[in-house]
């Protein structure tokens, strides 16, 4: 009886003291304990848009400090970490008409190259030359045509939706080592 017992409580114990690993996506971090400054410079814009390299820059700093637990510096001094980049292409091709025949939803395609480095040892902690973010978006004025190069710098709210997204993937490769 002492046995069975005792064989009930060590496979109550053993149950209860196992967990299966997983954590809920955008909250753990692969990144060194230590890293708790991150310093976020201006990307490089090698584009024909202007501006987009400032509204990525700031949704970028926006998306780390939303993360709850590091500090975001716009220097690369003072920085555990560096994350440095460049947009080096975006491309604009209507998705989608209207029943005028105009475009009314397009595929953005921005493409940039990153690094996020720590600076105490210089090591690459994360880096893609190529990251490519796809996604469609639907042009906020109906009816109204929009050549494609044109529609980043006449529809500021559409590329803002874009950097909030396109952050949102920047911050969650580097915290998750994708």
């Amino acid at each position: 009886m002492a046995i069975a017992r005792n064989g009930l409580i060590l496979a109550l114990a053993s149950l209860l003291s196992t967990s299966c690993g997983y954590a809920l996506a955008g909250r753990g971090s692969f990144l060194p304990a230590y890293i708790r400054v991150v310093g976020i410079p201006p990307l490089e814009n090698r584009t024909q848009y202007q501006r987009v390299e400032q509204v990525l820059t700031d949704k970028v700093r926006t998306e780390f400090i939303n993360r709850g637990k590091y500090s975001v510096i716009a220097t690369t001094g003072g920085a555990d970490a560096v994350l440095s980049g460049a947009i080096t292409s975006i491309v604009v091709t209507p998705a989608g008409i209207n029943t005028q025949q105009l475009a009314s939803r397009y595929l953005f395609t921005v493409t940039m190259r990153v690094q996020f480095t720590d600076s105490r040892t210089s090591e690459i902690l994360w880096s893609n030359d190529a990251l490519a973010f796809r996604e469609e978006y639907d042009l906020s004025k109906p009816g109204v045509d929009v050549q494609a190069a044109a529609f980043i710098e006449q529809e500021g709210p559409a590329f803002e939706r874009i950097s909030t997204d396109l952050a949102r993937t920047v911050v969650s490769a580097i915290l998750e080592a994708f």
